[in-house]
Formats: C-alpha cells, sequence, structure tokens
C-alpha cells in the first residue's frame, strides 16, 4: 500500500520539483543510455507499446499460419478426387504420390486440424488479441507511465514467444505433430503409441502450452496489478473506459482458469511416461490389453472444459471491449448504459465458470446434472443480450463515421448475434444430442468466438494504429478488406449450419464415399472457394498493415478522432513513460460525447453543478 499512497501523492502535487523527481527516477529505468540500444529498444523491450506490436505481429504470423492449415484441409474436403501432388514440396511425406496423383495422408489431415485450432484458439486469439490490446492499451487509457513491472512483461511475451517456436518445431517431426484434436483428449493423447501424432508431436504440444499459460499468467498479473494499482488521479474504476474493464476481466478469468489446463496436461504427461492412470482403463490395443485400469477420461474432459468455457470469455471479452470504445468514438455517442455494460462483463465472467460440462453432453453425464448446465448455459445468454441491445442503442440516432474500424465493430455486433443465436440450440441438451458431433458446432463456434473475436481485433488494430505506429492505414483496401470478410466469412460458416443439421459429422477426411452426405459436395466447393478468397483478403491486410507503417498517411492531430480517452493525450511517437511530462488528471467518464453539442475530455474540470456519469457515488 506504501508504494501505491506514494505514486498517488506525487500525482497530487503538480509542483515542477515533485514531478522532476518522479521523471529522474523513471530515466533510471529507461533512460537513454538504455533506448539507444537496438536490442533493448525492439527485442527485450520492457516498454508496453513495443511489446503490444510484438504481441500483434508474432499473432499475425500465428494467424497465416493457421489460415493456410485450414486452407489445405479445406482443399481436402472439398476436392478429396483432386491431384493433390504439387503440395508435396511443401508437406514432404504427408503427400503420397501414387501413379502420379497425390492423395493427403488421413492422419496428417487430423494433424492440420489438431494445430488449427490450437494455433488460431490460443496463440492468435488469445495471445494475439489479449496480448496486444492490454498491453498497449491498460498504461495509456489509465494514466500510467507503464505496466506494474516492465520486465515481468517481457518475459510474458518471450514466454509465448518460446511456446510458439516450440509448437512450431512439432510440425517437422517425421512422425509428425499432435493429431487428437485441439482439445487433446485421451486416449489418443495419453498413449504414445496411438498414432504417430501422439508420439513426439504430442510431447511438444503439451510443453508449449505450459509455456504458453506461463506466458497468460505473468501477463494477467501485470495487467490486474496495473488496473487496481496505477491509475492516474480521479481515474475512478467508474470512469475507466470499457475496454480497460474487459481487460481487467480478461486477465481474472486467465488467471482462474488456464492453471486448471496445466494441471490436466501433467496428468497427461504422468499416463504418457510414468505409467499411471489418470485418465486411461481398460484400454486394449491391437488386442493386447494394457495394465491401466481405474482412470477416467471424463476427468479430463472436466478438467479441460473448467478452462475451455472460460476461454471463449477470454477470446471474446476483449473484443465487447474494444468494439465499444470505437463504437462510441465514432458514433459520436455515449456509450449507452455503461455501468450496465460493466455489470453484464462480470457477469458473463462469473457464469463463464459454471457452464463447462455443456461441451459434455454427449459423454455420459448425469442428465440431472445437465439440465443444471443447460439452464447457467442459457442464463449467460441474458448478460450478452444486454450487450447487444446496448451496442445497437449507441448506434442509434448517432453520427456515424463509416470508417473500417467502425465497420468492422458494426460486423462484430451482426456477427456475434447470428453466431449468439446457434449458441441456444447447442446449449439445450436435448437438442445437442442431435447436433454435437456434426458441422452445425463447426459454425456455430468460428462466427461467435472464431470470426467476431477476429472483427473485434481488426476493429481495434484500425483504430489504434495511429497510435502505434504514427500513421494511418489505408481505408480503400481496409474497407475492401471488410467487406469481402463480412460476405466471405458468412458464406463459409452458413451452409455449415445447413450440413450439420442434416447430420453431416465433422472431423471426416472425405465425404464422397458415403452415399447420405456425397449430395453436400458441391456445398463443400463452395466453401472451400469462399474461404480461399477470405484468406486472400487477409493477405491484403496484412500487406495494408505492414506497407502503412513505412508509407501510411502521417497522422499530424494529437486526436485524430476527437476521442476523449487518454491514450489520445499521449505525444505522437511517445518513448518510454509516455508523457513527457506530469500525467494528466481525470475528472469525468470516458464518453461525454456531444454533451451540449461537444465532446468533452476525461481531463477537462467538471463545471460547477455538473454531474459526473463515473463519479455519483463520491
Amino acid at each position: 500500500m506504501a508504494s501505491i499512497d506514494i505514486i498517488r501523492e506525487e500525482e497530487l502535487h503538480d509542483g515542477h520539483d515533485e514531478h522532476h523527481h518522479h521523471d529522474d527516477h523513471h530515466d533510471d529505468h529507461h533512460g537513454d543510455k538504455y533506448q539507444s540500444n537496438f536490442i533493448t529498444t525492439y527485442i527485450f523491450s520492457t516498454d508496453h507499446k513495443m511489446i503490444a506490436k510484438q504481441f500483434l505481429i508474432t499473432g499475425m504470423f500465428w494467424a497465416i499460419i493457421g489460415a493456410l492449415m485450414s486452407l489445405v484441409f479445406r482443399l481436402q474436403l472439398g476436392f478429396p478426387e483432386e491431384n493433390m501432388a504439387w503440395l508435396k514440396p511443401i508437406l514432404g511425406k504427408w503427400i503420397t504420390v501414387t501413379d502420379g496423383v497425390g492423395t493427403l495422408d488421413p492422419e496428417f489431415y487430423y494433424a492440420l486440424v489438431t494445430m488449427h485450432g490450437t494455433i488460431l484458439v490460443f496463440f492468435v486469439l488469445t495471445a494475439g488479441l489479449s496480448g496486444t490490446f492490454s498491453n498497449l492499451l491498460i498504461p495509456l487509457q489509465i494514466g500510467a507511465r507503464d505496466m506494474a513491472s516492465g520486465f515481468l512483461n517481457m518475459l510474458s511475451y518471450w514466454f509465448f514467444f518460446l511456446a510458439g517456436a516450440v509448437m512450431f518445431a512439432s510440425l517437422f517431426l517425421s512422425t509428425g505433430p499432435f493429431a487428437g484434436g485441439w482439445t487433446a483428449y485421451p486416449p489418443l493423447s495419453a498413449l504414445p503409441q496411438a498414432m504417430s501424432g501422439s508420439g513426439a508431436g504430442m510431447t511438444l504440444w503439451s510443453v508449449s502450452l505450459v509455456f504458453f499459460v506461463v506466458s497468460v499468467l505473468l501477463g494477467g498479473m501485470n495487467y490486474i496489478t496495473t488496473v487496481l494499482n496505477l491509475r492516474t488521479k480521479g481515474m475512478t474504476m467508474w470512469r475507466l473506459p470499457l475496454t480497460i474493464w474487459a481487460f481487467l476481466v480478461t486477465a481474472i478469468l486467465g488467471l482462474l482458469s488456464f492453471p486448471v489446463l496445466v494441471s490436466a496436461i501433467f496428468l497427461l504427461i504422468f499416463d504418457r511416461s510414468m505409467g499411471t492412470s489418470f485418465f486411461l482403463s481398460e484400454i486394449f490395443i491391437q488386442g493386447q490389453a494394457l495394465e491401466n485400469v481405474g482412470g477416467s477420461p471424463i476427468l479430463y474432459q472436466h478438467l479441460f472444459w473448467f478452462l475451455g468455457h472460460p476461454e471463449v470469455y477470454i477470446i471474446i471479452v476483449p473484443a465487447f471491449g474494444i468494439v465499444s470504445e470505437v463504437m462510441s468514438v465514432h458514433a459520436r455517442k455515449p456509450i449507452f448504459g455503461y455501468k450496465a455494460m460493466v455489470l453484464s462483463i462480470l457477469a458473463i465472467a462469473i457464469l463463464a465458470f459454471i457452464v463447462w460440462a455443456h461441451h459434455m453432453f454427449m459423454s455420459g453425464v448425469n442428465p440431472f446434472i445437465a439440465n443444471i448446465f443447460v439452464l447457467f448455459t442459457l442464463i449467460i445468454a441474458v448478460p450478452s443480450a444486454v450487450k447487444v441491445f446496448n451496442w445497437i442503442a449507441t448506434l442509434w440516432g448517432g453520427n456515424i463515421r463509416f470508417n473500417t474500424a467502425m465497420l468492422f465493430s458494426i460486423g462484430f455486433v451482426s456477427l456475434f448475434i447470428s453466431g449468439g443465436l446457434t449458441g441456444i440450440f447447442l446449449g439445450n441438451s436435448a437438442i445437442d444430442i442431435q447436433l454435437h458431433d456434426t458441422y452445425f458446432v463447426v459454425a456455430h463456434f468460428h462466427i461467435v468466438m472464431g470470426i467476431a473475436a477476429f472483427f473485434g481485433m481488426y476493429a481495434g488494430v484500425y483504430h489504434w494504429f495511429p497510435r502505434m505506429y504514427g500513421r494511418f492505414m489505408n481505408e480503400t483496401l481496409g474497407k475492401i478488406h471488410f467487406w469481402g470478410t463480412i460476405i466471405g466469412a458468412y458464406a463459409i460458416f452458413w451452409p455449415m449450419h445447413y450440413m450439420g443439421m442434416a447430420g453431416v459429422p465433422r472431423r471426416y477426411y472425405r465425404f464422397d464415399n458415403f452415399e447420405a452426405f456425397s449430395h453436400f459436395t458441391a456445398m463443400n466447393q463452395f466453401i472451400t472457394v469462399a474461404a480461399i478468397i477470405v484468406f486472400s483478403l487477409q493477405v491484403l491486410m496484412v500487406i495494408n498493415f505492414f506497407y502503412s507503417i513505412f508509407y501510411g498517411k502521417k497522422q499530424t492531430e494529437l486526436n485524430p478522432y476527437n476521442a476523449n480517452t487518454l491514450e489520445w493525450t499521449v505525444p505522437i511517437g511517445a518513448g518510454h513513460g509516455n508523457w513527457p511530462g506530469a500525467i494528466p488528471h481525470v475528472h469525468r467518464w470516458a464518453y461525454d460525447y456531444s454533451k451540449g453539442g461537444r465532446n468533452i475530455h476525461q481531463t477537462e474540470p467538471l463545471s460547477p453543478g455538473e454531474q459526473d456519469m463515473g463519479n455519483d457515488h463520491h
């Protein structure tokens, strides 16, 4: 508490001497003698802004790898008869060529699906989204010079990098990467002899995810500590922008749920290499009975989904915050129902921990227990609906600027509604029995969590790009990216709902030899072509991103969007420490747009008798 008081005390005095002392202290850590060095500036940086860029660019690398994998297995599903020999130079022995015709190895197909899921869920949408925007915005929007611990923040990125390096290495093993699904259910994951991908590939997968969890925990502790302790004078919790609330809740979710995944992975490692039977019982391989008895694969499912369900909110909640902020700024309106928005995020966080077994209705759980999980699953739709209503009400009657960031925010709400509604079907245990292992689940999951979270991320990248690089991304390319992606995303995943309702099972390698599913051939081809087009648009976005870093339109105004939050008070191209002089003080909430015909910045003092939204308790 003493350290907090010192910071508060320093911020209370606007006198030159105190701040001079503060900045001297700050120079000891981040002075010129450290900044001039390329390695400490760009590689082992402790500046939150640089670490945010590292997370973003690493996430983009992984997004391209994960998307390329999905294109390969989409080609297999759409055109199973086609000659894949042209992929032989890239995929090597996983393409078997007989009489000049190349076919994809069925086991490698599963490896691609597994890696695609693992990479997108953890490396792109968890680390890429939270790591980028929590790092970039938490200190800037709460008025702090940096994170509570710059060193731990740096470690958080490098553990993520290490996790990625280990996972990347597993792609080049002679036995192939892990192929038992991104959820790694035993016995496929618990028995090295189960298939080739269950050997060294699974070992590297486990090690990689443990490193990844260390990264999440280091980052999360930093985000929580920073938000709670380093807010500038006047920045009460009820004056925080919704982005900061979202990142804070996300960090808490991560701290509470990710360690459970590590426990599951450790027990898997014991089963794999030490002869224990946590998840194994009465298993025969090629007619030989294994000695393992007494374990339960369902125990693993409980442990995995206890992380797995909060994980979907760890991915989507940061997008909630980003979309709320971008919408309010570009609709020129106060966010509708600020407190309801905060409370709904908190409600989602609490409910996220008591719905995990809705992934397990087919695993033989007691139907009575299933009913309780159905109830909570349906209840969690209520705070989500509150958020959707408030976003629509924020747009209603707004003076909207339809720039790329705003379009992606509106697209996010569209995807969140259409993807979320299908979740109500799957959350009902009776209907889920019919739909569970079909393409309906793939469609629901990708629209509401995959594509929607990407839209939140894109909204944030386009909106805060000038804050990161002092330049703007190209708006025309951005709009092509938006319209192509939203139409393409619906073209890919909407038909899958119909396939799922018709009973087409997921995880199958090909459907053309099934009488019942062969009439979906044309639909599978349509989906594959749409996926290729959407991928090319993401490449366009990446080109736009890197081109704009060097040649984009320069940011000339400090606050180009006329936003109210503190990140637009920091000088363009600010160094480590953000504000060169005193940190600005806050007098009001973040959303005073068009108040009395103008928008009023958080730093502007209240006029006599004026009520502040964020301060009605004081």
